[in-house]
């Protein structure tokens, strides 16, 4: 399959015009009001669930208000705040080397481009498109599970790397429709298309998805 062809973009278009319809007016689910708290929440979300993070975040966020709050963290007791989100060894090495970065060579704020963004502890491609496509309001393309699954459930690529995913999406979809479609599978996926019991009857996109690896 290719996914440049007119068909697959025909296809990948009234895909989205059907789950914007069913999802007018997606949010991101991590709460937050900065380009910094969206950035912890983030890396904090790796292997955990949306709402476990927004029940550790507004202690967190109450704490540390600013990078140099979190640069100059007690690791130990970063980690016991947030322990519940798994992996909070790395989580908090992660969030306090991105936040002295952000310090030393970003002035405390946190950089709005994908080049600068990834050099932080913690920031892969992921993050730094939420931060760029929420936040910065750039056009991104958001790949977490949902989207990796429902991309190659509906046909949409034929790639499992989300890097070569976000490529592919890139190409099927104009840039106004990254972020778009991103919240879309995003919401679609936890609400419908969900990873071990696809509802495929509830499905409103299910005469447009060839179902790859649905049982």
């Amino acid at each position: 399959m290719k996914i440049n062809t007119n068909t697959i973009k025909n296809r990948a278009l009234k895909i989205l015009t059907q789950l914007q319809k069913d999802y007018p007016d997606p949010k991101p689910a991590l709460n937050y009001t900065n380009a910094l708290q969206c950035l912890v929440a983030t890396i904090l979300s790796a292997q955990c669930t949306d709402v476990r993070v927004n029940m550790v975040t507004p202690a967190l966020f109450e704490k540390y208000m600013n990078a140099d709050d979190f640069a100059e963290a007690d690791q130990t007791e970063l980690e016991e705040m947030i322990r519940s989100t798994g992996f909070f060894r790395s989580k908090a090495k992660n969030i306090i080397g991105a936040a002295k970065a952000i310090v030393d060579d970003f002035g405390g704020n946190v950089p709005d481009t994908m080049e600068k963004l990834v050099t932080l502890d913690g920031v892969g491609r992921k993050t730094a498109n939420c931060i760029l496509g929420n936040v910065y309001k750039q056009p991104a393309v958001m790949v977490d599970t949902h989207v990796k699954r429902l991309t190659w459930r509906m046909g949409l690529t034929d790639n499992t790397d989300p890097d070569k995913i976000e490529m592919d999406i890139r190409n099927l979809f104009s840039d106004n429709q990254w972020m778009p479609v991103s919240h879309a599978l995003i919401y679609h996926g936890r609400n419908v298309c969900k990873a071990r019991k696809p509802a495929c009857n509830k499905c409103n996109v299910n005469s447009l998805c060839p179902k790859r690896d649905v049982k």
